[in-house]
């Protein structure tokens, strides 16, 4: 097996994140901390990362390795970068998805420029995650839990900012969010129960604060619902931050969260075990006790925010979503981001969004598939605005695709056959 997966994660080490969201990267790098693992998101992008990315690529690869590669290189070249100290958290996976090119590129990198000692750790099933030490078991709840809450501190922040009236201390209060979040997650040497009470205290100091910032509710905004591939949809300077150009157009977002993808690899998982002829099996046992574990963090975290999140509920169960998707795009013939981009676009129409956007690096397979299919799901859903916006890290007229696209956003809200049901802080 190769030693850079098997190398563990010294404490002496600092371990880099990628920042695919900036929220959960900060959430991930507590889960870190809290089993003595000092990690950190990577640097903010900016041009120097496509820069820097460029230089190592032939120019086909998708954005997302660009960004991911150039963020984790201003690291490299960086006056003080230590290998000695420095290891880089890379995960991998198979498939025709270039994501699985970033490890071994990256490796030979650091090879290739004289730092073999520098570490990049993959976390995987087959190896037992032991590049984390003996606490993984530990690490992975507390990192599901981090992700449940990146994912519940950012819903609640994109449902309030585009009311409030001053913006900027909407993202202030964000942050100061995020960072008691961060704390509670952090924490060493807490039992999983203690620990999830305190990120669940932490999260409804942030409720209450929001509930409290200035802000009118007095007319419902056209609601986007955002879809599409996984790093570009949540990495804002991937997507040129089109969740604040929609804002600046009078909009409101609901983010396709993390979780999502982990309930998808999870059904597929429960297939391929029956597939296996292990429908019952102490493999089907142990990863019923896994999904029980983390549904019942999920409900635990997202329990106090019921009154919130009314209108804005995430499906149940993703096998909702893959049967709505069904019709175009079946389960048993297409795979990943495009199977639930197509679904939760459905969804989220039936729970009252007024458009939808999807956001795909240029040239990636998942978007290139939905763009075929989008169109037929529009008719069949009362012509309903879905559009792609595709992203290569060039500049593009984004303000004036955005601002066409919701002038038929707003068409479609003054037609639409029923409306959205609003959280109670919109009667205040």
């Amino acid at each position: 097996m190769d030693n850079i997966n098997r190398e563990q994660v010294k404490p002496k080490r600092k371990l880099y994140i990628p920042r695919m969201s900036y929220s959960a990267s900060r959430a991930m790098a507590a889960a870190f901390k809290s089993i003595g693992i000092d990690a950190y998101p990577s640097p903010q992008s900016d041009a120097r990362t496509l820069e820097l990315g460029a230089k190592y690529l032939s120019g086909d690869e998708c954005l997302p390795e660009k960004v991911t590669l150039g963020n984790f290189l201003k690291i490299v070249e960086d006056d003080n970068f230590d290998p000695e100290h420095t290891a880089f958290l890379m995960p991998t996976a198979g498939g025709p998805c270039r994501f699985g090119q970033y490890k071994p590129l990256f490796a030979k990198i650091l090879r290739d420029k004289g730092y073999p000692n520098a570490r990049i750790v993959s976390p995987t099933s087959s190896d037992g995650y032991e590049g984390f030490g003996e606490n993984v078991q530990e690490l992975l709840r507390t990192g599901w839990d981090a992700v449940i809450a990146s994912d519940i501190l950012r819903k609640l922040h994109l449902q309030i900012r585009p009311y409030a009236h001053e913006r900027e201390q909407a993202n202030a209060l964000f942050q100061d969010s995020l960072n008691e979040v961060c704390e509670a997650i952090a924490e060493p040497g807490i039992s999983s129960k203690i620990k999830l009470q305190n990120i669940r205290t932490a999260l409804e100091r942030a409720r209450a604060k929001y509930l409290k910032l200035p802000a009118d509710f007095a007319q419902q905004k056209p609601l986007i619902g955002i879809v599409g591939e996984i790093y570009c949809r949540l990495n804002e300077f991937s997507n040129d931050y089109l969740v604040n150009k929609i804002e600046e157009h009078g909009g409101e977002v609901w983010m396709t969260d993390i979780a999502e993808w982990t309930w998808y690899t999870n059904d597929e998982q429960r297939l391929r075990l029956i597939r296996a002829g292990k429908r019952f099996s102490l493999d089907m046992l142990k990863a019923k006790i896994k999904w029980y574990i983390q549904h019942k963090d999920e409900h635990f975290l997202m329990h106090p925010f019921i009154g919130e999140f009314e209108g804005y509920e995430e499906p149940s169960d993703v096998r909702e979503v893959l049967g709505y998707s069904r019709p175009y795009l079946p389960q048993e013939g297409a795979l990943g981001e495009m199977v639930l981009n197509v679904g939760k676009s459905i969804y989220l129409q039936k729970k009252g969004a007024d458009g939808i956007i999807d956001i795909s690096p240029f040239s990636c397979m998942n978007g290139i598939v939905c763009e075929v299919v989008y169109p037929q799901v529009s008719r069949d859903y009362d012509n309903f605005p879905i559009r792609i916006f595709y992203f290569d890290g060039t500049q593009t007229d984004l303000d004036r695709d955005v601002g066409i696209f919701m002038e038929m956003v707003r068409t479609y809200q003054k037609r639409k056959k029923h409306q959205r049901v609003v959280p109670h802080y919109f009667h205040k």
